[in-house]
């Protein structure tokens, strides 16, 4: 399959490339939105996450998968999952330095405080998440190969 081929778009719709462009500005604002709203209501960052995921994923399938890839490189993947690990550990030692607990949040001074302690939380999760579900796929996408003596 020559280079020229695999980077057009994997199904060549209009329909659905359009509906796509339409609809992704919509569900990642709904992911964010659950993502944020964990705190208080059903939702959070997996959930949220998992949306996240589910438009990038829609993306691919209107646009091509080797141009998504491109567009959202590992690189990128790799620093959103990473800065979420960071951010996460990060809100929950700042409790422990302030001597409390780790993700006591109270410990931070306010009610304000902690609620956007949980927010921020809630947010490196979602990152993790949605990272972590666009690399799987992404991987599965690309396939793997096994070869014979590797398995040792």
């Amino acid at each position: 399959m020559s280079a020229d081929r695999r980077l057009r778009p994997y199904v060549e719709s209009n329909v659905i490339m359009t509906v796509v462009r339409i609809l992704s500005p919509f569900v990642l604002t709904y992911g964010l939105f659950v993502m944020f709203h964990g705190a208080e209501s059903a939702g959070g960052g997996f959930q949220g996450g998992a949306i996240v995921a589910a438009m990038v994923i829609m993306l691919a399938f209107a646009y091509g998968m080797e141009p998504t890839r491109q567009w959202l490189s590992n690189r990128l993947i790799v620093l959103l999952m990473g800065g979420g690990v960071l951010t996460f550990a990060g809100v929950g030692l700042g409790a422990m330095v302030l001597g409390g607990d780790f993700l006591e949040y109270l410990e931070y001074g306010s009610v304000t405080a902690s609620k956007y302690g949980i927010e921020l939380v809630e947010l490196s999760i979602g990152g993790i998440v949605s990272a972590a579900l666009t690399g799987l796929f992404f991987a599965i996408v690309h396939g793997f190969e096994f070869k014979r003596g590797e398995e040792e």
